[in-house]
């Protein structure tokens, strides 16, 4: 009885290990996994109304913080202003929707000054599709644009208020 069970798993493995080959052979290809395809975001900021300071472009992927928070932002770039026009690139930027925001921060500060009475910006400010400036900062859905391209090119105007 012992023999008889003994040989009846050496059967079952030996049948196993000739026919799992087999079902290899049949079983669907691996998935491949696509590389995101991404592109740059090219910007001029126009406008600039000094060389003093700070310019500082954060490239939003969502609504969050958008704009003035580029803690929360996907990318951003911060340098010495050199000329009254500055360019700006993100490389290797997954396609999809973004917004952009600019400040120029004249004193340095790392943040945009406001006046203590309505928080108005005491500091140049720009968005992507320079919507028109009204109560508020401007909203992302105004500001949004789409990379689905290598490359993309956007001019931003600053604002002073």
């Amino acid at each position: 009885m012992i023999i008889m069970k003994k040989l009846s798993v050496l059967i079952a493995i030996l049948f196993l290990s000739l026919t799992s080959p087999l079902c290899a052979e049949n079983a669907p290809p691996p998935a491949t996994v696509q590389p995101l395809e991404t592109g740059c975001i090219k910007i001029q900021v126009t406008g600039l109304k000094n060389t003093t300071g700070l310019i500082g472009v954060a490239l939003y992927s969502s609504k969050q913080g958008f704009p003035d928070t580029p803690a929360k932002a996907f990318a951003t770039r911060v340098r010495k202003i050199s000329e009254t026009t500055e360019e700006f690139a993100f490389d290797s930027i997954p396609f999809g929707s973004y917004a952009l925001s600019v400040l120029h921060d004249e004193n340095s500060n790392g943040r945009m000054d406001k006046l203590p009475i309505l928080g108005i910006p005491k500091e140049g400010f720009g968005v992507s599709n320079n919507p028109k400036i009204r109560r508020g900062p401007p909203t992302f859905s105004e500001s949004i644009f789409i990379l689905g391209a290598s490359e993309i090119d956007l001019s931003i105007k600053m604002n002073y208020l």
